[in-house]
């Protein structure tokens, strides 16, 4: 990509939290220029009428897509099932494509009708996208014309096992126990989601099995630890963004936390964006921000704990999407999402 003139940039479902954080963050990237943003049922809405935080923006919504040539990159903010043939026109026009749902995370055809339902998905479209978790994947995004954009559990969890997982050092069942902010479960005024339910709860779900579960074990096949037995509950907790995962690990060797924390930092030597800390994370660190912070501990012979801080719409949705487009425009990594977390 030409850094003669701006990328420019649609985003498709602006009107959920993960869309409105997308066009948040574009609005300060220096090398792109927001062209379009767009929600059903909403055509000719000013974009500030969802969002009063963006109205300085100007920005009228519109409905469909962005026109053929229109977008160098698109954004997909879609419900899982919704994004196939989007993912599809654009790709056929030329854009790069970075879909946050779900649709094209799963590889296994099998296990994505399973968890999601649905009809059949195009194999052509399953095979060229690329799973981005950034620091897993940087190699495979340079170029990349479609980008499925990680969930925020696998996001956390991942960031936090890969590198035990690269080193052959799981040896047994693996437990990740992870909490995550209320707008993880997108704009929604479900029953369970209001501020009188919420406030001064936690409630664990999805214990019987989640549909991140599956997909936090592809990522483990593909770092190299396939048949790790898995447990993945995730839980609700009264905030409006953050993630922290807690996973709980049975290893080959038994290492001294500081040979734990060798492990993280041996995986992520130069990583802009991924911190080992001395101490465990607490999920503000990362609020407003793409930064994820892992901690490890031993917890006895051959066991240990490893946790994950991230902003699960930071790094955990819109700011991850961007550091793909990054890599995949070859743009400088860092672009755009040099924010700080916001404390307190």
């Amino acid at each position: 990509m030409s850094a003669e003139r701006p990328v420019a940039v649609s985003v498709v479902g602006a009107s959920g939290y993960a869309g409105a954080e997308l066009v948040r963050l574009l609005a300060g990237h220096p090398l792109v220029r927001i062209v379009s943003v767009h929600a059903r049922e909403r055509e000719g809405a000013p974009l500030g009428g969802e969002f009063a935080h963006l109205a300085p923006l100007d920005l009228p919504l519109r409905g469909g897509l962005p026109s053929a040539g229109e977008a160098d990159a698109v954004f997909l903010a879609l419900p899982s099932g919704a994004s196939l043939a989007p993912v599809a026109l654009l790709v056929e026009g030329g854009a790069l494509v970075i879909d946050i749902g779900a649709d094209l995370r799963l590889r296994d055809e099998e296990t994505h009708r399973a968890w999601y339902g649905g009809e059949a998905r195009p194999a052509a479209l399953v095979t060229e996208a690329v799973y981005g978790l950034t620091e897993l994947a940087r190699d495979r995004l340079a170029g990349a014309r479609l980008v499925a954009n990680p969930g925020c559990y696998p996001t956390a969890a991942l960031l936090a096992l890969a590198p035990f997982a690269s080193a052959g050092l799981l040896a047994g069942p693996i437990v990740v126990d992870a909490k995550s902010g209320v707008s993880g479960a997108g704009r929604t005024s479900a029953r369970g989601y209001g501020f009188a339910e919420l406030d001064a709860s936690v409630v664990a779900y999805g214990a019987e099995g989640h549909r991140h579960g599956p997909e936090i074990a592809q990522g483990l096949a593909d770092a190299g630890a396939p048949d790790v037995p898995l447990t993945f509950v995730p839980h609700l907790v009264p905030m409006a963004r953050g993630l922290l995962a807690t996973c709980y690990l049975q290893l080959a060797d038994d290492l001294s936390t500081s040979a734990l924390r060798t492990v993280l930092c041996d995986a992520y030597p130069t990583e802009p964006f991924v911190h080992v800390a001395d101490a465990p994370p607490a999920t503000k660190t990362a609020t407003g921000s793409n930064h994820a912070f892992l901690f490890a501990a031993r917890t006895g012979p051959a066991r240990a704990v490893v946790t994950c801080a991230i902003d699960n719409l930071g790094k955990g949705a819109a700011g991850q999407a961007i550091q793909n487009m990054n890599v995949a425009l070859g743009l400088p990594e860092t672009s755009g999402l040099g924010a700080l977390g916001v404390f307190p």
